[in-house]
């Protein structure tokens, strides 16, 4: 969460492209915005509350030109969304421009030393710290590059910080526990939380790790760690087009990309699985990978959480002791972990900081550790002891979905080589599993062509709230149908296990409360048993079942009708239509699909 973006050229539009910057961004927040240009002299900041189109407006009279420059979108820890608590920061004598990603944990402790040495501040935000403690430095005769390092050193917490300084012509910049990357050019130099940031401008790539102070002037740049000594980062280049990051003709990110599962899928898929002959190929993890492996956990948060339960359902369905924890509270409250436990970090962008925070207590506890993502060169992929790439290209919509689907594809392809390598034997339906996979692509863009669900939305918009049930590996369907229909319509929802609605939840159920019923030809009996339940009390019913279900549409009201296939992966295209439905929801309801409240995309914040 909040979005970095600095620029280093010799032109003087450095304003343009950190605009564009800041705007391919904005997924990461969007309480406010702000820029910082130089040109000679000492930083020119211009910040706006809101979105990053105020900040536009009040530049299109102003706007000063420059080849330096950073910006940054601002998703609110410390202190309101307003223009004071807006980045960038400056000290006392706005010699010097600060934009910051991250948690300041000792800015208390910093602010009431600067405060009884004379220091004011403009703002409530723990950034302002970083300004004016480099100022100090450099009134102490430090250089600029001096007196970053000597700042970053009294920091404590998660950082990425990028700085101008007064009479330099340089930006500086730092990570530790928050992403950024250096994108390189000819001539120009980026830094950034993502690397869609500065796609339209190169997709060459340095990923930086903690602990490394980037030095970039027009030319040339320098790697160091914090005590000054070089280290080297490759560059490599990353295969997303800048068209990918775009919205494509689509009036939302989000739709743009429930419509790119088919392509996100047969990514996903491609190389990785033969139905003729059940054979799986992960090109990182040959047969015998997993043999001293007795138990998997699985640790996300979010959506990736919800993957993460089906990944475990489809372990321990086949033999393997397996177990998915919310990163949160396995962080704090970690169960036992030995040498014989892998634990899976499922993790869309590779920096949710839960889930690193999570894996880092189980490596410390002797567990080998898997990171799955979309994101090559991310914290997680680095750090962990292997990586399996989900391959859905960016994803930008803050509500998760192509993402969803294939990390759903990806934990099936890889529960079946950890099936192998732990139990000695392959699944007893692989050939049928493979194949449900391999048809995935086409089933999926059935559903997207035939799907009923803005209607569906449409009839159901004035109701009290909306409740999501299934069994099995339909379940965290449920659950996921629910966290996005809250998170983009903000009406209440919750999704519960089938069974459970007895257990207290069917005291909410009234004629005003639909229920959404998962069906995936498995204990199909038990779960109508629950929907005649709440049809006696009079809730309207929308099934979401395989086709030819008489029963289940004798039993509801609607149903959203999606294809037949190998119930391990009817979650799905069942989870597609969940997905459109409460896109149309929140899109009757004029809500801002693509910036839901309170809401961003990465959560690199404990």
């Amino acid at each position: 969460m909040c979005g970095i973006i600095a620029r280093v050229g010799d032109s003087d539009d450095a304003v343009d492209e950190l605009l564009t910057g800041l705007e391919n961004l904005e997924y990461r927040g969007y309480d406010s915005a702000g820029l910082a240009v130089k040109n000679g002299g000492g930083p020119n900041v211009f910040k706006r509350e809101g979105e990053i189109s105020r900040l536009k407006t009040a530049l299109d009279d102003e706007a000063p030109s420059g080849g330096l420059g950073i910006g940054h979108t601002r998703w609110s820890t410390h202190g309101p969304p307003t223009d004071e608590n807006a980045h960038p920061h400056t000290g006392c004598g706005d010699r010097v421009a600060v934009v910051h990603n991250g948690i300041i944990e000792n800015h208390d402790q910093l602010r009431e030393e600067l405060q009884a040495r004379g220091h004011v501040f403009e703002s409530d935000t723990d950034t302002e710290v970083i300004p004016h403690l480099v100022e100090e430095h450099l009134a102490e005769g430090a250089t600029a590059e001096e007196a970053f390092r000597r700042t970053v050193r009294r920091l404590s917490g998660s950082y990425a910080v990028a700085m101008l300084v007064e009479d330099s012509d340089a930006v500086y910049a730092t990570r530790r526990g928050s992403p950024l990357v250096l994108g390189v050019d000819e001539g120009e130099y980026f830094l950034a939380s993502d690397v869609p940031a500065f796609l339209d401008f190169t997709d060459d790539v340095v990923y930086l790790d903690d602990g490394d102070v980037v030095v970039a002037e027009p030319g040339g740049h320098v790697i160091t760690d914090l005590d000054g000594n070089s280290v080297e980062r490759t560059v490599k280049t990353v295969e997303w087009d800048p068209e990918d990051a775009g919205k494509g003709g689509y009036d939302h990110y989000m739709l743009k990309e429930i419509h790119e599962q088919p392509a996100a899928l047969r990514q996903t898929l491609r190389g990785r699985a033969d139905p003729a002959t059940g054979e799986v190929t992960l090109d990182d993890f040959p047969p015998g990978t997993f043999d001293d492996v007795e138990r998997v956990q699985f640790v996300a948060c979010g959506t990736s959480y919800h993957a993460g339960l089906v990944g475990s359902r489809l372990l321990g369905t086949r033999g393997v002791p397996s177990q998915a924890f919310l990163a949160s509270e396995y962080a704090t409250s970690p169960p036992p972990v030995d040498g014989d436990t892998l634990v899976v970090g499922v993790t869309q962008s590779g920096e949710t900081a839960d889930t690193l925070a999570a894996l880092r207590q189980a490596h410390a506890a002797g567990a080998r550790t898997v990171a799955v993502t979309n994101v090559v060169g991310s914290t997680a992929a680095r750090e962990c002891d292997d990586a399996l790439f989900i391959r859905a290209g960016p994803e930008i919509g803050v509500a998760a979905t192509k993402t969803y689907s294939s990390q759903v594809v990806s934990l099936a392809l890889f529960g079946e080589r950890l099936v192998r390598d732990v139990t000695g034997s392959r699944s007893d339906d692989v050939e049928r599993l493979l194949q449900g996979l391999a048809d995935l692509p086409g089933q999926v863009q059935q559903v997207l062509d035939y799907s009923k669900a803005r209607r569906v939305a449409k009839q159901y918009r004035d109701s009290d709230a909306y409740f999501f049930i299934g069994r099995d590996t339909v379940h965290p369907v449920a659950m996921e149908g629910a966290l996005k229909f809250k998170e983009i319509s903000y009406e209440h929802a919750e999704g519960f296990a089938a069974g459970e609605l007895k257990h207290g939840p069917l005291a909410l159920v009234t004629p005003n409360t639909p229920v959404f019923a998962v069906f995936n030809d498995r204990d199909d009996e038990k779960t109508l048993g629950n929907v005649k339940e709440v049809e006696a009390r009079g809730a309207p019913v929308v099934a979401v079942a395989p086709e030819g279900h008489e029963e289940v549409v004798q039993h509801a009201d609607e149903v959203l009708t999606i294809p037949d296939t190998h119930p391990d992966v009817t979650g799905v295209p069942a989870n597609v239509q969940l997905q459109l439905l409460s896109y149309h929801a929140a899109d009757i309801l004029d809500r801002p699909i693509d910036k839901p409240r309170n809401l961003a995309k990465s959560v690199t914040v404990e």
